[in-house]
């Protein structure tokens, strides 16, 4: 039998406004009772709206840690990945999003919090410390990671080099990383578009990949970046628009 340790939460040293933009945030019951319920909402609306189909769910690991990565054109596909995990992960499921975008006042902080449960990444900073942070967390909190390794959304539906920053949250352990490619996001709600359209979206999962053998170093992580954007190709592309990462 499993003894249990009581131990205080990492941000309770934090005051609120920090506690938002920490990598160390610890959800409370009303945080994850209103992440529970946000996630009902929105998966009614994916299945009416966008009529939301998923293909290869059953390569989805059963508990985590996990971390999906995907192309990212479109404030929709946070939702579409995090739609897909089971629901009894609901509440430990982190998309990585900009600091400087979700987290950039205290209102922008709370409903990021509350309602898609992101993590910052600052991207205005140095962010190898914070990247560290994330990589600890993953694995002892057993997180689902969501991850857009091209850093942006895409302007154009094209697929951009996917940065080797992923490779940092997974080089040298034995964490399974899922790629996935979204169909439709693009069309849906662009970068320059207020309101979705009704588009029909779809999501493409594919096959975990391990990267235990893969050096914590520059050349591991390049090659992890490097192998997840060919998976992510493979699994085809998200508009008439690209094949290809856009050079």
């Amino acid at each position: 039998m499993q003894n249990w340790e009581l131990k205080p939460a990492r941000d309770l040293d934090l005051p609120l406004h920090e506690q938002l933009k920490s990598v160390r945030r610890e959800g409370g019951l009303i945080n994850a009772c209103t992440n529970i319920a946000w996630s009902g909402l929105v998966a009614a609306y994916l299945a009416i709206f966008h009529r939301l189909s998923v293909d290869g769910r059953q390569y989805l690991p059963k508990s985590g840690p996990f971390v999906l990565v995907a192309n990212h054109c479109s404030h929709l596909d946070s939702l579409v990945l995090a739609s897909a995990v089971r629901w009894r992960m609901k509440s430990r499921v982190f998309p990585i999003a900009a600091g400087d975008t979700f987290f950039s006042s205290p209102l922008m902080g709370i409903l990021s919090t509350l309602l898609i449960n992101a993590l910052p990444m600052w991207r205005t900073k140095i962010c190898s410390h914070g990247l560290a942070d994330l990589r600890e967390r993953l694995a002892n909190d057993r997180c689902v990671y969501i991850v857009f390794p091209e850093g942006t959304r895409s302007r154009t539906g094209a697929l951009a080099r996917f940065k080797a920053g992923v490779g940092m949250l997974v080089a040298g352990t034995s964490v399974p990383v899922v790629p996935c490619r979204l169909h439709g996001t693009y069309q849906a709600l662009p970068h320059d578009r207020r309101w979705p359209k009704p588009t029909k979206l779809r999501l493409k999962i594919g096959q975990p990949i391990l990267f235990a053998e893969a050096s914590n170093d520059r050349e591991g992580w390049q090659t992890v970046a490097t192998t997840l954007e060919s998976a992510v190709i493979q699994l085809g592309p998200p508009s008439s628009s690209a094949e290809a990462p856009a050079r």
